[in-house]
């Protein structure tokens, strides 16, 4: 059960990503705001990993397909004990930064792939998916699962929206990955406003007809909804498992809750001393 720690754990990310982007004068603090709480059950409680040592073979890979939402995974970098500071979130897309806009591999400890343009991030999931699966059935042996882990990708609507996530799932169903897990974070807003203008999909019975097992999340902020979607995923031996989080963009900030206006652009001093406050942050 999410206790007291674990929802002042999520809004540190928030706050962590808010400043960031502030500092900045750039970003897009509308996913990490939105996501803090589904990425926290995560690396917090399922996620197979070991900080001290991030190349440590048998890890379950995160991949961050909307890579704009950058300050997500590098707050979770820092809190998690990557060696990424908090002065190096302060550096949020300044030259020769551990923090650029968008995350790079082998730039910044902890980072599995370079993301950025939408779609791509999911791709590159179910490559990792096919190389578990394919070194599990070379190597393993009978008691000795020597390859066993998961990979787990997390992505919005753009990610959804795009050709290169269609193919790249309809072939992760016909190859039955059942430890590669998709979050969608589903907040149905885009930088041009509501996804209705480009979007209509009925998603789950898509990622269905794919082959995979698809759990809906009716509350993406409810960490233990979340966790539970997690084991109900790992517990399909056959299926890649697409877990729909329905979550509220820029969540947090009254003003800019579920709002286009979240997406692209930093929050603005006052809007971040109005998150603090409605998360009950200290703002001093």
């Amino acid at each position: 059960m999410a206790t007291k720690i674990d929802q002042m754990s999520a809004n540190a990310i928030r706050v962590l990503a808010a400043d960031a982007i502030q500092k900045a004068k750039s970003g897009h603090p509308g996913l990490p705001l939105g996501c803090a709480d589904i990425a926290y059950e995560l690396w917090a409680k399922k996620l197979k990993h070991n900080p001290a040592n991030p190349d440590w073979a048998d890890r379950d890979r995160f991949i961050l397909s909307g890579g704009h939402g950058s300050t997500l995974l590098y707050s979770l970098l820092h809190l998690f004990g990557y060696g990424l500071t908090k002065e190096d979130l302060m550096q949020f897309r300044q030259l020769d930064s551990l923090t650029p806009g968008h995350p790079e591999y082998r730039h910044t400890r902890g980072v599995e792939a370079t993301t950025g343009p939408l779609g791509a991030g999911m791709g590159m999931a179910v490559g990792m998916a096919i190389a578990e699966a394919h070194l599990a059935a070379k190597f393993n042996k009978p008691g000795y699962p020597v390859v066993d882990h998961y990979t787990y990708a997390l992505g919005g609507d753009g990610c959804m929206m795009e050709g290169i996530s269609h193919e790249a799932f309809s072939l992760a169903g016909t190859l039955a990955l059942d430890k590669l897990i998709i979050i969608y974070d589903s907040n149905r807003i885009s930088i041009e406003g509501s996804t209705d203008i480009a979007f209509c999909d009925d998603t789950a019975k898509r990622m269905e007809s794919y082959g995979f097992q698809v759990i809906d999340v009716a509350n993406g902020n409810d960490m233990d909804a979340v966790g539970k979607a997690i084991d109900e995923a790992k517990a399909d031996k056959t299926r890649p498992s697409c877990i729909i989080c329905h979550t509220q963009i820029g969540y947090g900030c009254p003003a800019k809750q579920g709002k286009a206006s979240a997406h692209g652009e930093p929050l603005g001093d006052e809007n971040i001393l109005a998150l603090k406050e409605n998360i009950g942050w200290p703002s001093t």
